[in-house]
């Protein structure tokens, strides 16, 4: 099996999307047979993307039985990190979900195919492969954090509502973990504000001064991001 770019052994591949036909391991073997079937799309990718990634796949061994497997290596709570390789379709998982665009098999598994609808797999000369996505990573997980509640739900709402579009401009926005029951809120910073020297700042007198002005039970937030980890790492 072979494997590029961002984590990958092999450097040339860069992500986004085009409109793909969907169907299960099996139903792709069907197609390949004679056999049809369609499904609504889940990412798209490019032409330039398509000719770029059939240029990599025919250098393969036996290409026509490779597909890409796209799937996302980060952790909840972390800003979005792909695995791009070559595998087999038809030994695809029954969970994975195989498309078909332009004579190039996709294979997404199951557990994220929620998080990659609606993205883009494009390819540009500068860039690579590159993948546009507009969903956001699903919220990090911390044992003894209350988020299912009415109180939770009234953070989320102000989150959506007020606070991550003041953060677009900036190209950030935060995701709420949960609350503490004592009144502090834990959320992660993402997009631009991950790894940015001004987080403390967006986080301590912007974010927290919204919440804790208009959601009387808040009485400050905390970070939980790792910035250390971010593209750039100045946080401190």
């Amino acid at each position: 099996m072979a494997v590029f770019n961002g984590g990958f052994t092999r450097p040339t591949v860069a992500l986004l999307a085009g409109s793909l036909v969907g169907m299960s391991p099996l139903e792709a073997l069907a197609a390949d047979t004679g056999g049809s079937s369609a499904s609504e799309p889940i990412i798209s990718i490019t032409p330039e993307a398509i000719e770029q990634l059939l240029e990599l796949r025919d250098d393969e061994a036996e290409a026509d039985k490779l597909g890409l497997r796209l799937a996302i290596a980060s952790a909840p709570g972390e800003d979005f990190r792909y695995d791009l390789s070559f595998d087999e379709y038809l030994k695809a998982a029954f969970t994975d979900e195989v498309r078909t665009h332009d004579g190039l098999k996709v294979i997404i598994p199951g557990n994220d195919v929620e998080l990659l609808d609606g993205a883009t797999l494009d390819y540009t000369s500068t860039q690579g492969l590159v993948i546009r996505n507009p969903n956001r990573p699903r919220p990090q997980m911390v044992e003894g954090l209350t988020s299912d509640d009415a109180l939770s739900a009234e953070i989320e709402a102000m989150v959506a509502a007020d606070v991550n579009p003041a953060l677009a401009a900036h190209g950030g926005f935060v995701t709420y973990v949960g609350h503490d029951g004592a009144g502090t809120a834990y959320l992660t910073m993402g997009g631009g504000c991950h790894g940015c020297s001004m987080s403390k700042m967006t986080m301590l007198d912007g974010v927290q001064t919204m919440l804790v002005d208009a959601i009387d039970e808040i009485e400050r937030v905390k970070d939980l991001t790792d910035h250390a980890s971010g593209e750039n790492p100045f946080y401190s």
